[in-house]
């Protein structure tokens, strides 16, 4: 058998039937369940638990004690803070099968969630979308929104390199940390190439 081409700590359980990318790391205690896709590069945390269905594009990091069940779908460049926690029926009940209810919920390109946020089922998270820690997301989140509180809320903007964008007048701003040009128009922002 030809040497796996990612790296998985021996008290990882792979089931058979997952897809793993080139370059992933799987940490102590993980358990992918039969059916998971990772794209390459990503990161699994200590004590991750993937289910069935679940999908995580490339270079996604999942930090420790987090669990993504069936409906849970990442693309590329997402982060998952510790202890982070999804869901994936709205109206859960032990005596009550529910397998066919599951809500999916998409987390977009360069989302950021932080440690113990909350994201309910059926939501998604626009790309560069940045949740902060402990927040419970109800609703869906527009890209580069920042949002945090309980329910979460919108607060601001942030750039695809995590630093906040003050818009000027004209509703422009430049991210500190890259020099990009960002456009707020009706409430939604969007990189631009026009001058600041």
């Amino acid at each position: 058998m030809p040497e796996p081409s990612y790296f998985a700590h021996p008290t990882a359980v792979i089931d058979d039937g997952c897809r793993i990318g080139a370059g992933s790391k799987i940490w102590h205690f993980c358990h992918l369940s039969a059916g998971a896709e990772l794209g390459e590069g990503c990161s699994l945390g200590q004590n991750v638990f993937i289910a069935d269905g679940v999908e995580l594009g490339c270079n996604v990091k999942v930090q420790n004690n987090v669990s993504l069940y069936s409906g849970v779908k990442c693309h590329d460049d997402v982060f998952i803070g510790p202890s982070a926690v999804f869901t994936n029926v709205l109206n859960p009940r032990a005596a009550v099968v529910r397998k066919h209810e599951y809500q999916p919920t998409v987390l977009s390109r360069g989302v950021s969630v932080g440690a113990n946020a909350t994201i309910v089922c059926g939501v998604r998270l626009g790309e560069y979308a940045f949740v902060g820690a402990g927040s419970v997301v109800t609703k869906d989140v527009a890209p580069y929104a920042l949002v945090y509180g309980n329910p979460a809320r919108p607060r601001g903007w942030m750039s695809a390199h995590g630093q906040r964008l003050t818009f000027n007048e004209t509703g422009y701003a430049t991210c500190p940390e890259s020099g990009e040009t960002y456009q707020l128009t009706s409430g939604q922002v969007s990189r631009s190439t026009a001058p600041v």
